[in-house]
This record gives structure tokens, sequence and C-alpha cells, in this order.
């Protein structure tokens, strides 16, 4: 009798990986369960999926979460209070940048393209995780500018809330862009010419 060969093995972290990818590429809704299965090597059945993973939507947390834990830390720095405040959003759009346009991986934010691939109604909530990391990078950025103010490097009648957006609103479009195959070099001219907002409200 022939001996039967060993059965595939499943590497989960690896198709965690790959899930990722396809949601960053697709969004959510967008993704099957079919290409899900396709993308972790096609050595997956449906039961198989739904015992290690739950559910599409659990699977979707799980992507999220890496995310977040790992390519989203690029904006970290924000939170820094060891680095200067225009150092800091400079780091935080030049870093992000990079990893936006780097190989592979899917160009642009997970973060930010949950916007445009957002569910509809019944399943927003599946998307909350990357809404809370988008209010948080913005909150960074305010946070950078008001320590500009207290320390005096800016002006303080400089509206923080508002130059806060603007730095944010720019790393929002970063991932069309990318998208779009505009190259890093142009999206690092760009940033250099943002940062002469801080310049403008500098205390003399």
């Amino acid at each position: 009798m022939a001996q039967m060969g060993r059965p595939r093995t499943f590497d989960r972290q690896e198709a965690v990986k790959q899930a990722m990818h396809l949601f960053w590429e697709q969004g959510y809704e967008t993704t099957s369960l079919s290409q899900l299965k396709a993308c972790m090597g096609g050595g997956i059945s449906a039961p198989s999926f739904y015992a290690a993973f739950g559910s599409k939507e659990a699977l979707f947390g799980e992507v999220v979460q890496c995310y977040l834990e790992s390519y989203a830390q690029v904006t970290a720095c924000l939170w820094d209070d060891g680095i200067p405040p225009r150092e800091a959003i400079e780091r935080a759009l030049r870093g992000s940048a990079k990893m936006q346009c780097e190989p592979g991986h899917p160009k642009g934010c997970m973060v930010t393209l949950g916007i445009v691939s957002a569910p509809t109604p019944e399943h927003a909530h599946v998307v909350k995780p990357l809404a809370a990391s988008r209010a948080r990078t913005l909150e960074g950025f305010v946070r950078c500018v008001e320590r500009g103010v207290v320390t005096g490097e800016l002006a303080q009648g400089t509206h923080a809330r508002a130059m806060g957006n603007a730095f944010n609103s720019f790393l929002l479009g970063v991932s069309i862009s990318a998208r779009d195959g505009v190259k890093l070099s142009t999206i690092n001219m760009s940033i250099t010419e943002l940062m002469k907002l801080w310049d403008i409200c500098k205390v003399e």
C-alpha cells in the first residue's frame, strides 16, 4: 500500500501577512473568502479557515492589529517628546511616504485607504480601528504643533489644530499619490515645501 504524503503545513503568521496584503490592496468588502484562501496558498479548506480565524471579520481585525503594530508605527514619533516637534512631524511624513512607496506590499497606507474602501453600514464597525488610528495620527500632529507653541518655537497665535490638520491632510493624500505611481522623490520634495508652513510661524 502506497504511503500517504505528509499533509501540507499551514503557516498561520504567513497567512495573516498575505491576507493583510490582500485587504490592503482591495479593502474589506471586495475581498472574498475564495481570494483569501487562494492567497494563503490554496491549501486551506473553508472549515480549516473558519477553525483558524473564526470569520472573515475576525481575520480582518487580526490583520488590522498586525498592520497597526508594524507598518503604522512610522508615525509613532509624533508622540515622542524626546524628538523636537518639527523634526517629529517631518520624520513621520517622510517615514510614512517611504513605507507607502516601497516594494513588497501594496502601495499607500491601509489605515488611510480604509476610507475609500469602507464597507456598507452593516459592516462599518469593522473599520473602526482604522478610523481610531487616523484620529490618533491627527492628534499627534496637533500635539507636535502645541509643543512648538509651548516651547516658544512657534508664535503664540499659531492655530495648532488647523496646522496639525494641514500636515495630516497631506499625509492622507500620500496614499492616493502612491497608488497613482507618484515617485517618492517627488513626494519628498513636496514634504520639503510643506514644512515651510512651520517655518512661516517660527518665532524669530
